[in-house]
């Protein structure tokens, strides 16, 4: 496997799109990070391809994993060296200007899912690279690709370690990279979004030895901070709450801003009323210590799976002759909230309006949400039967039929037992975890959105120990009840015995794979039923060894832990043919001055090429992966799921100035970087979220013609 010295030229390279490094020696610590840097803004100051030459790209170099599948890693620019990551979570790292294979790190571990990216430190001659396999983090010599074997036990930490819960029965791994700040990595994770599950902790560990130096809990322990907003003994047996999608950090005020999820179980809170801090929030935390500076809560007891989808943005707001340094936080409802950066407070009013109870036995909802007022909503808030797709006339009104049988009264409209009832925008946003780009020059803000509508319900959990029950209790809210879930978020089961062997589905279930989260705590005969039922649809029993119910192990079951109704599954509103069954746009790219609070342009963005062929143009598409704004008056982005296009926009008007089309589609957001006096724009081609996005595994980088 080839080796390289670390570069001692100066270099000057944009790493994630946004953050410059002089790679000369120095003594001071260089930190870079996910989205950019740590300011999460997404922004290049690089000038050479601009808008009047952007047309000249071409294809630089390509670099093929050797793997398929779904990829969503935003490459890492350090000097001359690309880094990332293959499909089933190698780390690998290329020459940035031509793509040469340098080295791979192999852990052993056959791991699959979602993982965004690598982290960087180094200080004085130290360097590490971070790379998150499975659970496990590691610590890797840039240069080599080797373990640092100093770090943690042979070179890596395990993160369902130190969680105060036994290690065996957690599961946690980090899908989007943490925060760097001086000699702490910062930590959050991905769990299960049912119970048991893991607490979502947010953890500061030694760069160098892999110590835990402090952990915030974001379900509190008696006597903290949020400890009465739960029931008093939820922090024993809740999960979630944790902080999935990245994190940002303002270095000179020494403050990390810690987006989080929500509470565990997503769809039916008894086991847990009240309003559920700190799931759902945006927390300012001290990075030395981890203590709590201000919070936000987005959407108090959450029972929608509204978790904020993407880091925030360290922005600058100019209003009233002030300049305020600020944060932006992006939400799946397809709302912008921007807040003071010190202190928390709103720089947009921000409502509490009141919402509809639940009738579903048991549950509790949070009489008021808040809701900002400004800027407007990026994606539609309430479907009516006028915003209905007319494709064709018979969509039309097999659309009218399916929407009589939905209850659709806006957001924050509690499920029901036995209807479905509409989420516009969708499970998967609205704002979604590529993240947003911010432009320092012009004070604008741009997001991409799904604008797509979505339908879930509850229905009575009726119990039991059979491999059908155990199924309809853990796995049919992804899954759905008849096993064919929502491909291609929500992948089918049926076949799946043709696929897989019983062994590898045992596998699947107790670690997980893609986002679906590992079931540790469930026993061994529970674990046989499921898998048998989901490879044959035979239902056969699950004899109880333990005694813990729900299949679940004793010491993971606590008597407080409700499951008295179950999510009915994730359903898209498509019609017949698979199109989305609402009207255009099903995606959307818009530009927000943070100033105003007013739109400088928002436009449809994705296509579907078979729809194209038939003259049904800007109708948008689901859009995952986030944008890049350069200096050089350019928005670059890929995300479109259905057409495998990069894009160049004018970042001023919102104007396409150019566009190819990639190996696979880019569910990722590019880096943009500088490597010997040529600028390159550099994507993951991973294809992945639908049918037509590609074998994925491939990275793609575009510069000027020489």
């Amino acid at each position: 496997m080839p080796t390289r010295a670390w570069p001692t030229v100066a270099v000057v390279a944009v790493l994630a799109a946004s953050f410059s490094l002089n790679a000369q020696r120095s003594p001071a610590p260089a930190v870079f990070g996910y989205g950019g840097g740590p300011e999460q803004i997404r922004y290049s100051p690089l000038k050479q391809i601009d808008r009047r030459n952007v047309k000249q790209l071409e294809l630089a170099w390509t670099y093929d994993t050797g793997e398929t599948g779904a990829m969503q890693t935003q490459p890492l620019v350090v000097g001359d060296v690309l880094f990332g990551f293959t499909p089933s979570q190698k780390a690998f790292a290329v020459n940035a200007a031509t793509g040469s294979h340098l080295w791979t790190f192999n852990s052993g571990i056959k791991a699959l899912g979602p993982n965004r990216g690598l982290m960087y430190w180094s200080s004085g001659s130290e360097r590490r690279i971070f790379a998150a396999v499975d659970n496990f983090i590691y610590a890797l010599d840039p240069a080599t690709g080797k373990p640092i074997e100093t770090f943690g036990s042979g070179g890596r930490i395990d993160l369902r370690d130190n969680l105060g819960r036994d290690p065996s029965t957690q599961t946690i791994r980090l899908s989007s990279p943490g925060a760097i700040y001086k000699d702490l990595m910062i930590l959050g994770g991905r769990v299960g979004e049912d119970l048991p599950t893991s607490p979502g902790d947010v953890r500061a560990y030694d760069v160098r030895t892999g110590a835990v130096k402090w952990s915030f809990h974001t379900i509190p322990h008696p006597g903290e901070f949020g400890h009465d907003t739960w029931p008093k003994e939820a922090w024993e047996y809740s999960g979630g709450a944790n902080s999935w999608p990245g994190m940002a950090l303002d270095e000179r005020t020494g403050i990390v801003y810690v987006p989080t999820g929500s509470a565990a179980s997503d769809f039916y809170g008894a086991d847990r009323l009240g309003d559920n801090l700190f799931a759902n929030s945006l927390i300012a935390l001290d990075a030395n210590t981890g203590k709590r500076v201000w919070h936000f809560q987005f959407v108090r007891h959450d029972i929608w799976d509204r978790d904020l989808p993407s880091p925030p943005s360290l922005v600058t707001v100019r209003r009233n002759g002030r300049t305020i340094p600020a944060v932006a936080q992006a939400t799946k409802q397809g709302q912008l909230f921007l807040f003071d950066r010190a202190k928390g407070q709103p720089i947009y009013p921000i409502e509490y309006r009141k919402f509809p109870a639940s009738d579903v036995p048991g549950e509790q909802a949070n009489p008021e949400q808040p809701v900002v007022t400004r800027p407007a909503p990026f994606s539609r808030q309430m479907l009516t039967a006028d915003q209905l797709s007319a494709r064709t006339p018979e969509v039309r009104q097999w659309a009218l039929e399916q929407f009589k049988t939905f209850r659709s009264n806006g957001q924050f409209v509690p499920f029901a037992v036995d209807q479905q009832t509409v989420i516009f925008p969708g499970f998967d946003g609205g704002a979604e975890w590529g993240g947003q780009a911010f432009d320092p020059q012009t004070g604008l803000y741009y997001v991409n959105a799904n604008d797509l509508a979505w339908t879930g319900g509850l229905t009575l959990n009726t119990g039991g120990h059979s491999g059908r029950a155990l199924y309809l209790q853990h796995c049919a809210s992804c899954h759905r009840d008849d096993r064919t879930g929502t491909p291609p978020q929500m992948p089918t089961l049926i076949g799946i015995g043709d696929r897989k062997s019983f062994a590898e589905i045992v596998a699947v279930v107790r670690k997980g794979g893609g986002r679906m989260a590992g079931f540790p705590t469930l026993e061994a005969t529970a674990v046989n039923a499921i898998v048998e039922f989901v490879r044959t649809g035979e239902d056969v029993p699950a004899p109880q060894r333990g005694g813990g119910g729900r299949g679940v192990k004793p010491n993971a079951a606590h008597p407080l832990m409700n499951n008295g109704y179950r999510f009915t599954g994730y359903r898209k509103f498509l019609d017949k043919d698979g199109y989305p069954a609402v009207s255009p746009p099903w995606g959307t790219l818009s530009a927000i001055n943070l100033n105003t609070g007013e739109y400088a342009w928002k436009i449809p963005f994705g296509e579907y090429p078979a729809l194209v062929a038939q003259g049904l143009k800007d109708t948008g598409s689901e859009n995952y992966g986030g944008p890049v704004v350069t200096a050089g008056g350019l928005v670059f982005i890929a995300a479109t799921n259905h057409d495998r296009k990069i894009r160049a926009f004018d970042k001023a008007t919102g104007a396409l100035l150019w566009e190819t089309t990639m190996p696979s589609s880019g569910m990722a957001t590019p880096a943009v970087y500088e490597v010997g006096g040529r600028q390159f724009v550099a994507v993951s081609a991973g294809g992945g979220k639908s049918p037509t996005g590609g074998p994925g595994g491939v990275y793609v980088a575009y510069a000027l013609r020489k």
